[in-house]
């Protein structure tokens, strides 16, 4: 299909903005559903949450959450509209390493793009509510007839029971968790009540300040980090590290992503678990 075709008319309610390669797009963000907090389920459409690389199509080039172009191949970025589309680059679960690795990479040659989809959740510049923004997301998609082009399937009219059903059926899959977004809710940029994200865990960052030395089956590695927040709280993060990251440890003032259940009556994650190197740019 010529990008001088015509797309449904979805896109006269769409207007692109001035956005330069270098800055970084206005996303939409969510706060965290807790398990004990009560909601009205069957007021959001609710989608799996994607272990993959958050991606901006500005109408004219892929950017990541910073700002940086996504040297993606052709093949990906075929036929997309000129106006503006959230979404998550995805190779599938667990596989987010692998994904972060070829996008730094910068290859478009290289062949793993081609198992990389385009996973589209949103429309920044159209002014309708979630519900009619995902139905003008769902034309413009079959518009561009592109197999690496999908729209992220959204479940409605959900109970409690069936949202804590299926967000188990995701984590034993190898899933990260669900995305809950209001079905009245319009786009903002910036952090909003009405986008919740639901995984039974809370994640955050701290910087890697040292090392314990590992005994037993661990001797002669890294036996627990050493981390710091930015609010100054620090302790050790031992599980969730694989044998090859205990022999070549995140290095010293890193970022890493760990998830946690709660806070200890000190103020330090519970249950802390390290998860992966933190990168601002992806």
């Amino acid at each position: 299909m010529s990008a001088t075709l015509m797309y449904p008319s979805a896109l006269a309610l769409l207007t692109l903005p001035a956005i330069a390669v270098a800055q970084a797009p206005a996303l939409m963000s969510g706060v965290t559903l807790q398990s004990h907090q009560a909601i009205e389920t069957a007021e959001y459409l609710v989608s799996e949450k994607l272990d993959g690389v958050r991606a901006r199509w500005t109408g004219q080039a892929l950017l990541t959450r910073s700002g940086h172009r996504i040297a993606a191949p052709d093949a990906l970025t075929r036929n997309l509209p000129p106006v503006p589309l959230d979404g998550e680059l995805w190779l599938g679960r667990q596989r987010f390493d692998a994904l972060s690795a070829l996008v730094r990479r910068a290859d478009p040659a290289d062949d793993l793009w081609q198992e990389v989809s385009f996973q589209l959740f949103d429309l920044p510049a159209h002014r309708g509510s979630f519900s009619e923004r995902t139905e003008a997301l769902a034309q413009i998609v079959a518009a561009v007839d592109n197999p690496h082009i999908q729209v992220i399937k959204q479940h409605r009219d959900l109970t409690r029971a069936q949202l804590d059903s299926r967000l188990g059926q995701i984590k034993q899959a190898g899933g990260e968790g669900l995305m809950l977004m209001h079905g009245s809710a319009h786009y903002i940029h910036g952090r909003s009540e009405l986008l919740l994200k639901y995984k039974g865990y809370e994640d955050a960052e701290a910087v890697v300040v040292g090392y314990t030395e590992g005994k037993g089956k661990y001797d002669g590695m890294t036996g627990a980090l050493i981390v710091e927040t930015k609010s100054g709280v620090r302790f050790r993060i031992g599980s969730g590290l694989s044998d090859e990251e205990r022999i070549s440890p995140p290095p010293l003032g890193s970022t890493i992503t760990y998830r946690y259940n709660g806070l200890t009556a000190h103020g330090k994650p519970r249950f802390a678990r390290f998860m992966r190197l933190y990168s601002a740019e992806l």
